[in-house]
Parts: structure tokens; sequence; C-alpha cells
């Protein structure tokens, strides 16, 4: 469970904030007139909604383009030149810095050669038309992923993430490696799927991650397990989200719509780990180069 990490802010009588805190941290060590609880949680749920600018606007591309359609212009093509435009202003307003639109480029490739070889195999399909499409995969599809990777960074940055106990990088990406392979191997041979969950978990058994506004003395922590879990959830959520705006289907969906099946859940949790790992390690060296 998430576990607050006592601080002197608990204490009204005495003052944290130095002359030299950023404006941030000191409007939020000002609110002393709040409880401390109450405090936490305004600030981690303010920064856990300006993380998810990206995957929200996204979900409501999806449902606005379900209904809402240009004429001349197929719904996938107005998504990707929507996602594109995003991704521009993201950048000219400093809403995402040069690295982290370069790691959500690169899931959008990632993800976007997972979705051309699932297609092929008939595990999803994308029903409408497109212009920019690679087989029957419209280049949009990228971005569903992207939008994970988009979250991450943006929390790390914001939430001022720190982890303890992380196990020895290389092994982080040999599994990563593994359970990336085994998106194209599963159907071929053994799936390895809820092994490699249990490897993850055993992996980082001792990894919590903490986090806290910079500059002040409260923080936060969870297992790593945990918050991929509670990432991979909902990512399933936005994934029935998706299939109802009838943005791709499942054969299930073809006679109507359908929950995605539960099974999906330890899919997005795998994938959820490659990006965590990939963030982690940029965020990691960036972080060393500082020094």
């Amino acid at each position: 469970m998430i576990q607050p990490v006592p601080t002197a802010l608990d204490r009204p009588n005495q003052s944290t904030t130095k002359p030299s805190a950023t404006r941030p941290a000191a409007r939020f060590q000002a609110r002393n007139w709040m409880p401390a609880d109450l405090r936490q949680w305004l600030w981690f749920i303010k920064q856990q909604a300006l993380a998810s600018t990206f995957p929200v606007y996204i979900f409501i591309l999806l449902a606005g383009t379900r209904f809402v359609h240009i004429p001349g212009i197929p719904r996938y093509d107005l998504l990707l030149f929507l996602c594109l435009t995003a991704q521009a202003a993201f950048l000219f307003f400093r809403y995402e810095t040069i690295r982290e639109f370069k790691v959500i480029m690169a899931f959008h490739a990632i993800g976007l050669l997972l979705e051309i070889y699932k297609t092929r195999l008939g595990a999803w399909s994308y029903p409408g038309p497109s212009w920019f499409h690679i087989g029957n995969v419209p280049l949009y599809s990228g971005f569903m992923y992207a939008s994970v990777a988009s979250y991450i960074c943006q929390a790390w940055r914001r939430l001022n993430l720190r982890l303890t106990d992380v196990p020895h990088w290389g092994l982080s990406c040999a599994l990563a490696v593994a359970i990336y392979v085994n998106f194209f191997t599963e159907a071929l041979f053994i799936d390895l799927r809820w092994l490699l969950i249990a490897l993850v978990f055993l992996h980082f058994r001792k990894t919590w991650v903490t986090y806290g506004p910079s500059n002040s003395t409260f923080s936060l922590r969870m297992p790593i397990g945990l918050s991929l879990t509670l990432i991979g959830l909902f990512v399933w959520f936005a994934e029935n989200f998706g299939t109802l705006c009838g943005a791709w289907r499942y054969p299930n969906q073809h006679h109507g719509w359908a929950v995605v099946h539960a099974s999906k859940l330890g899919s997005w949790f795998l994938l959820v780990v490659i990006e965590f790992l990939i963030v982690a390690r940029l965020k990691c060296r960036q972080v060393q180069s500082s020094r």
C-alpha cells in the first residue's frame, strides 16, 4: 500500500521551508491550515492529473471521433494528425522535454511493430479505412503505447520519483527483452506470460518507489510491483474504453461490444514493465550526467 513517510510537516509549530525552496514546494508547505493527509493526497491527485494529460487527450479524441466525422478525412488519419499536433504543442510549451519526446516516439515504433505482427495473426483488427498505415495497422495506433510512456515520463518528473533497492540493470534489461520476445512467440510456442509476471515480482521484490515534492521533506512510497500493477489495470480500463469507441476490435467484439478479456491484464502489466524500465534507465542516466 501507499505509505506516508513521517516528516516535520506534521508538526505545525515548526517550519521546514528553506529560503532556497522552489515556488511549487513553498506553496505546498504553506498550506499548514490543511490536515497533513489531505495536503498529501491533493498534491498527489494534482500531479497524477497533470501526468495523464496525453492519455486523457487520446480518450477525448477516441470518444469525439466516434460521433463527429470530418468529410474526406478517415477517422484514423484524423487521430494521427491530432496526436502529432499534440506532441508538437507539448514540445513548444515545454510540457515534454526533447528526451521524453524521443522515448515516446520510440514506444510508438515499438508498439506499432507489435500491432503489425498481432493483427496479422488476427488477435485484433481495425475496422475503418486509413491513408497512413502499414499492413492493416493505422499509424495512429502506436500512440496508444506512446501515451503510457508519456504518463510514466511525466509522473517520474512531476512526482520526483526515486527508486530504492534497484536490481542489477543487466538483469532488468534481459527480463524486458524476454517479455517483448514472448509477445511475438506466445502464439507459436509456449506462452510464458505468467512465468514472466512471477519473475517480475521476484526481481523487484525489494524495490520501492518513493515520491514527493522536490525540496520538501514530505514523501510517499509504494512497492514497485503494486505501482506497475495499478498502471496496467488502468491501461486495461482504457482499452475497454477504446474498443467501446470502436477504435479497434477483438474477435469476440465483431457482433457487439464485450468487455476485453481479463487475460489482457497480464499482457498490459508486462508491457508497462518494459516501458517503465526504459524510462527508468533514461532518468537514471540523466541524474548521473547532472552530477
